[in-house]
């Protein structure tokens, strides 16, 4: 694999690691081959946008035995090994793997996958700047992923499958997250897509992913008019559809992410304590704070429909 092999140990779930892309992309422009290890579904997705050269399974590598003190094994010492770098976001809490994947590797960075709690620190630039120590992070390349054209041509076939209309606008809405104290409230969502998109039409698609039938089904029923559906689909085709949609938004998830990742003009909708860490690296997303609710959702309605081409909302819309 050559001397200047480097690998990135990651094992968060979608939108974790997408916040990593600025660090991975400045440690490809340090050259070297980077390889990233984390969970296999996002493999495909990391490798086809080029956030990675190549990809391990984060529960293959044996890192548990780093934990010990434990004689390592000549399989793990041999994997490892091969890399002339190592950057481990995983562990840093374990003074032990530290100590242990040092011996390893003499270019070793151990660091927390977030900054400190109520640091106001972006997750994406707290690790640019754990590469401080190699020279490296100083400006990022905040440019969007671009889904290669077989995602893209995937999109399309989907959406004309779906029912969406050629030349109509195309809204994206997420109403999932990993937890529901970061769901958007259904009825409240429903009211900004509704208003924004009462000038002209708009094919309106529902995203579900495997945990969010209940979300999806609560927002179909508020919004009261036709809709599309995408159910769970591979990660490739929803980061194509995201690149081919006009407008996004959803709450604070891992596919708000991806959608804010490949460049889609996204409305995401934080809680005010996840906001300040996990705004997006990309600038054509909107990051707007669930706060006060009459606020918040005019914040969206009007980000919609400033997306959509609609114009300032008449004063009479409620």
């Amino acid at each position: 694999m050559g001397a200047s092999a480097i690998l990135v140990i990651h094992p968060g779930a979608l939108g974790d690691v997408l916040q990593a892309v600025p660090a991975l992309r400045a440690l490809r422009r340090a050259g070297g081959h980077l390889t990233l290890a984390g969970q296999p579904r996002l493999a495909t997705l990391l490798l086809g946008t080029g956030a990675a050269q190549a990809a391990l399974g984060f529960d293959g590598l044996g890192l548990e035995a780093l934990f010990t003190r434990e004689p390592l094994s000549p399989a793990v010492k041999e994997r490892l090994a091969r890399f002339q770098r190592l950057v481990s976001w995983f562990g840093s809490r374990h003074d032990i793997y530290r100590e242990r994947l040092s011996e390893i590797s003499r270019e070793c960075i151990v660091a927390p996958p977030v900054p400190e709690a109520g640091a106001r620190l972006t997750v994406w630039r707290h690790l640019l700047d754990t590469l401080a120590p190699w020279g490296i992070g100083a400006d990022a390349d905040t440019a969007p992923l671009e889904p290669p054209e077989p995602w893209r041509d995937a999109a399309r076939r989907t959406l004309a499958v779906l029912g969406a209309q050629r030349g109509r606008p195309l809204l994206v809405v997420h109403p999932g997250a990993g937890g529901s104290w970061k769901r958007t409230p259904a009825a409240l969502l429903a009211e900004a897509i509704r208003s924004a998109s009462r000038e002209r039409e708009v094919d309106v698609l529902i995203h579900q992913g495997p945990a969010d039938r209940q979300p999806a089904d609560e927002l179909a029923a508020a919004f009261g008019k036709p809709t599309l559906h995408l159910v769970e689909p591979e990660l490739p085709l929803l980061a194509g559809v995201l690149s081919e949609c006009a407008v996004f938004v959803g709450g604070d998830s891992g596919v708000s992410h991806l959608a804010a990742a490949v460049g889609a003009p996204a409305v995401i909708v934080f809680p005010s304590t996840t906001r300040a860490q996990w705004e997006p690296w990309n600038k054509s997303a909107m990051a707007i704070e669930a706060g006060d609710e009459a606020g918040w959702v005019d914040a969206v309605r009007e980000a919609l429909r400033s997306r959509l081409g609609a114009g300032p909302a008449p004063r009479d819309v409620a």
